[in-house]
């Protein structure tokens, strides 16, 4: 599949925002949460969210009519992130305003918490579900697709909110974080590892025997199946040759979790902020990177005849 920057942008950055909130509520159900800081994450993690709102509107051909994408809400997930995303950014700006005026010990309600995990998780859920419920695109299809989404936005949310509470003076609860932010990362690596040894082992359905339905033993394809390009050869392939997207599944898995493991346990053992900047700045560039992999891994079946080009 093609990737598209909007999108990679909408999910990352979604993602990350929602790993701060999850962050965030668990700290203060624990009761270990920055209270002079809280507010400033939370406001952090709105305007992320509204960012990737923002970026989400430039995959759409119409913007204007982006209103429409709630009416299939019974059948559609992608109708049902649409309303789930602006719930949940309603719900983290109002917990960012309680925080920014209230006392803290009505900042610290159980209820908030509770509630900002629920909607973290479910718009998870959602989204995943978007790619996870494409049964012929086979890299997707798969629970992995949903746990993938869960686990890398718990780590980059977790490595997100140890920077911001360096940058906030906050040092104590990022050092304490630091082992917790660790674990995430190594996790959300596990995960990632299973969906790619499982991807590299498909074999595709159809061949190209039945996409052009010539059943001679052996057919080889010289021609994209057409004397020009048009929507099918644009938006199904990325077009990146082999070796590419080879450096790219190596590349993601340096930057998003194996240099931020190294340097989280920099921050666990020496309370150094720079080790958090820097674990912040090189996990965003891999997961950029590890989510434009996501979709151009993904063979849409109709590239069996489109994809090749003389």
């Amino acid at each position: 599949m093609k990737p598209a920057l909007s999108i990679i942008l909408f999910t990352t950055i979604a993602g990350a925002a929602q790993g701060m909130v999850v962050v965030l509520a668990l700290a203060s159900l624990a009761g270990t949460a920055p209270v002079a800081a809280l507010g400033p994450m939370l406001w952090t993690a709105t305007v992320m969210l509204m960012v990737a709102l923002l970026a989400s509107f430039f995959h759409l051909g119409h913007p204007m009519r982006a209103w429409r994408a709630v009416l299939m809400w019974r059948t559609s997930w992608m109708s049902r992130e649409v309303i789930a995303l602006p719930v949940f950014i309603a719900l983290v700006g109002g917990w960012a305003l309680l925080a920014s005026v209230a006392r803290p010990e009505a900042v610290a309600a159980p209820w908030l918490a509770v509630v900002a995990l629920v909607g973290a998780f479910l718009l998870w859920y959602c989204t995943a579900m978007i790619y996870a419920c494409i049964r012929f695109i086979q890299e997707w299809a798969h629970p992995l697709t949903i746990v993938n989404y869960t686990t890398l936005g718990l780590a980059s949310g977790a490595v997100t909110t140890g920077a911001l509470a360096v940058l906030a003076g906050a040092g104590e609860f990022a050092r304490a974080m630091a082992g917790w932010a660790l674990a995430a990362t190594m996790l959300a690596w596990f995960t990632r590892t299973l969906s790619l040894r499982r991807n590299a082992r498909l074999k595709p359905k159809s061949t190209i025997q039945s996409a052009t339905g010539i059943q001679a033993a052996r057919v080889v394809q010289k021609s994209m199946g057409m004397t020009g390009g048009s929507f099918n050869t644009r938006e199904f392939f990325h077009g990146a040759s082999a070796r590419a997207v080879r450096m790219t599944k190596v590349g993601f898995q340096v930057l998003a979790f194996a240099v931020p493991m190294l340097l989280l346990a920099w921050a666990w053992t020496s309370g150094s902020g720079w080790a958090w900047l820097l674990a912040l700045a090189s996990q965003a560039a891999g997961l950029l990177a590890e989510r434009w992999f996501f979709f151009a891994q993904a063979q849409h079946p109709q590239n069996l005849y489109y994809q090749v080009v003389s």
